[in-house]
């Protein structure tokens, strides 16, 4: 039996009676007071998530930019220092490693978190092209990482903060003493909402989020995170991204630069060049029914595509979707019917952004 994983949160998870379930191999919080409530607190206030299962690594050494121009598909060089970027790894093929945010904190120094099921596999495959003597350290079991999300997040941290980090650029990064721990705070997110996410030694975790408690932030399940992701447009590993996927395909041309060169761009920039055969859009239903992964997209009785990712929308009252299909068939506001037991419902192709201004 594979050993199970606990963040440094995990005490509290249990003492606040969350639902727990194994999660890339981590012990891990679906939900808490349920699915519905902690989407709405997220979108209404204030949610945190325990985030400390995703992997944490810092790069450093005179060639770091180099090495990591090589590995990612946005261009590190526009990154100043407390900046980062939402990237890509990928292989030479053209599909994706893992999808990732990169911290840059100086010319020689770097962090970068990465999805926890891909841990193990992305600092293998980073070292297997590290040529340039740039140091690789995993932090992920000496920190722990909390995503504080919401239209009031910033404020409650800025609350515990021993200085004001309100003002922080959103995609930039602090060092700040949070609820009395040193804090790497980072307006980073996968909601669609303004926050910080925070990344703490793992001896502080407890307090931290004991303060954050107490001032009011709901705590939040990885049920409640994959809904605020679905409805603000934003893709999950191993759905909407894969070894089988290229960029281009899932709509993340945005990060990929046009420009440089890097492992992976050949293929990637001959299918921009080209189009894609298949685009990833979003999918409304009439109804409250959930389309699933795997279910059929159809149109006048012919298969169009498939779900990626399908959920229930609180705010929108009714299920939603990403699903891949064929580009011939993607435009906007459009009649479509997801198959659910052999029984077709109606729904409409829209854009991935199911909230705008989420």
């Amino acid at each position: 039996m594979p050993v199970i994983l606990k963040t440094p949160l995990h005490e509290d998870h249990v003492k606040l009676g969350a639902k727990m379930v194994e999660f890339a191999g981590w012990d891990m919080p679906v939900q808490y007071a349920g699915v519905i409530a902690e989407s709405k607190a997220v979108r209404e206030g204030a949610g945190m998530f325990d985030v400390s299962h995703m992997g944490r690594t810092w790069f450093r050494g005179d060639r770091v930019i180099e090495l990591l121009e090589l590995l990612t598909t946005n261009d590190i060089s526009k990154l100043q220092d407390g900046g980062s970027q939402y990237s890509l790894l990928c292989y030479k093929n053209g599909t994706c490693v893992d999808d990732i945010i990169v911290y840059r904190i100086s010319d020689t120094v770097f962090r970068m978190v990465i999805n926890a099921s891909n841990r193990e596999k992305d600092i293998a495959w980073i070292q297997s092209h590290n040529s340039h003597s740039v140091s690789l350290t995993d932090e992920t079991f000496e920190t722990a990482m909390i995503a504080v999300q919401g239209p009031k997040a910033v404020g409650i941290v800025n609350s515990l903060a021993d200085s004001d980090i309100s003002e922080t650029p959103r995609f930039s990064a602090v060092e700040a003493t949070i609820a009395g721990s040193p804090a790497f705070a980072a307006r980073t997110g996968y909601t669609g909402e303004d926050g910080f996410e925070l990344i703490v030694p793992a001896d502080h975790a407890t307090e931290v989020w004991g303060a954050l408690l107490d001032s009011g932030v709901a705590p939040c399940g990885l049920a409640s995170r994959d809904v605020l992701r679905v409805e603000a447009g934003l893709p999950l590993y191993g759905h909407e991204l894969s070894d089988q996927i290229n960029p281009i395909e899932a709509g993340l041309g945005w990060v990929v630069s046009k420009t440089k060169r890097f492992i992976g761009s050949e293929p990637i920039n001959s299918m921009r060049a080209a189009g894609p055969p298949r685009k990833l859009v979003g999918i409304k239903m009439s109804s409250k029914i959930v389309p699933r992964e795997g279910y059929r997209v159809m149109r006048k009785g012919r298969e169009i595509g498939t779900v990626s990712s399908g959920v229930f929308s609180p705010m929108l009252d009714c299920g939603i979707a990403f699903a891949f299909v064929e580009s011939s068939e993607a435009t906007l506001d459009q009649p479509c019917e997801v198959e659910v037991r052999e029984k077709a419902h109606p729904a409409r192709v829209v854009s991935k952004r199911f909230m705008p201004k989420a």
